[in-house]
């Protein structure tokens, strides 16, 4: 790949930047929030149950927000969108810090202030920035690059986490992050959003509503947005309850650290990866072999004996895996649609995604406070793998035929 023509000018290197880093940030700091269950537990008093429900809501909030941020992005650019994002996600992080932080006040800082936050900051915003600036045959290298940095952010946050908390206590790891947070401001004046999209139709005068009624009556659309409500579930019940998995298990917090941080290594190498193969081989193949793959390693995980070689060989493979569905599912919409709604037809799919990762988060809680034991909530996790694996097979990636030559 020539480098000067990936990189077509100074405003797609700027922007393909300062979006890695702020998803280094935002993802960085939302990976370890499961790493505070037991402190929370011990000084605030919440139960399971009541963080699982306050992480599952900030999964919701994240997903319902991605597409309003999507239009306030499409229509005013992808820094305004990012940084009124990181005003609620500090301000939520900020208040669990102050001491509104039990009860009622824990649920409106972790679930509803910082699931807004996410909801711009996170993954599907900047990849959409980002996609804008790329044509289709390097787009899902591009979008691949912005994830890999989010799993950079997954390496290095859970070990830092682990050695503040030590350290020095929750409360002063809050304010860590509320340090990062603010960087994070800076950097999202950093994001340019070209008016003239590329890849798509300079005099395209469809409007958002148009797009959307175009979306949901196109089949692979909507395969395409149930298949992603799987990876939802997946990796929003492991980040948030394999702390407390592996701690039943009898094995201490500092692999449960491990594991969560060789999630983001390797998730680098997936992603990146995913991204390459997407621009070789049919999308939709990439994310149904994930899927299945993911689905055999949850069985041998949960079904083998553990120890700690079983516990990092999970956050290794399962790491690879972790989202490498992203540049193949970004890189369908991108192609079928145009990226002139990029960001609003992203944020619809992540808006299942978001779903998904609601009930992997909260009803993970409740099975674990119900049978005493995470099983069930890895059974499920299992067939919904089989379930995507087969749900993306009959997607047909292919322009919709208002953007097809004439």
């Amino acid at each position: 790949m020539n480098p000067e023509r990936f990189i077509k000018n100074k405003s797609a290197l700027v922007t393909l930047i300062a979006a890695s880093l702020i998803v280094i940030i935002s993802l960085g700091i939302r990976q370890t929030f499961g790493m505070f269950y037991l402190d929370f537990e011990l000084d605030l008093q919440i139960t399971l149950r009541q963080f699982s429900f306050a992480i599952g809501l900030q999964m919701f909030l994240w997903g319902l927000f991605g597409p309003l941020f999507g239009i306030v992005t499409d229509k005013y650019g992808g820094h305004i969108a990012v940084f009124i994002g990181f005003v609620f996600y500090l301000l939520g992080i900020l208040l669990l810090y102050s001491g509104f932080n039990k009860g009622f006040y824990f649920i409106i800082n972790m679930g509803i202030l910082i699931g807004i936050g996410l909801g711009a900051t996170a993954v599907s915003i900047p990849v959409s920035v980002v996609s804008k600036h790329f044509p289709s045959s390097n787009r899902t290298i591009a979008t691949g690059i912005v994830t890999a940095a989010g799993s950079f952010g997954y390496f290095v946050s859970p070990l830092f986490t682990r050695m503040s908390l030590v350290e020095y206590g929750w409360l002063n790891t809050l304010l860590f992050f509320s340090i990062f947070l603010v960087i994070g401001l800076f950097l999202a004046f950093l994001l340019t959003t070209p008016k003239n999209v590329v890849g798509g139709k300079i005099e395209d005068k469809q409007t958002a509503w148009e797009a959307i009624n175009e979306a949901f009556k196109n089949k692979s659309f909507i395969y395409l947005t149930l298949g992603f409500f799987v990876c939802g579930w997946h990796i929003t019940l492991i980040a948030t309850h394999i702390p407390a998995y592996l701690n039943d298990r009898g094995l201490p917090g500092v692999y449960a650290a491990t594991l969560l941080s060789m999630i983001g290594l390797f998730n680098i190498f997936g992603t990146l990866s995913s991204g390459y193969l997407s621009t070789k081989y049919p999308k939709k193949l990439i994310l149904s072999s994930i899927y299945l793959m993911r689905g055999l390693i949850i069985t041998l995980f949960i079904f083998l004996p553990p120890s700690p070689t079983l516990a990092i060989l999970f956050g290794v493979t399962f790491g690879f895996l972790w989202l490498a569905t992203v540049p193949p599912t970004a890189g369908i919409v991108s192609s079928m649609f145009g990226t002139k709604y990029m960001g609003l037809l992203y944020g619809i799919v992540f808006l299942s995604h978001q779903v998904g990762s609601f009930f992997g988060a909260y009803l993970g809680g409740v099975f674990k406070e119900v049978y005493g034991s995470y099983d069930y909530a890895w059974y499920v996790s299992i067939a919904l793998s089989i379930f995507a694996g087969l749900i993306h097979l009959p997607i047909k990636e292919k322009q919709v035929k208002r953007l097809q030559p004439a």
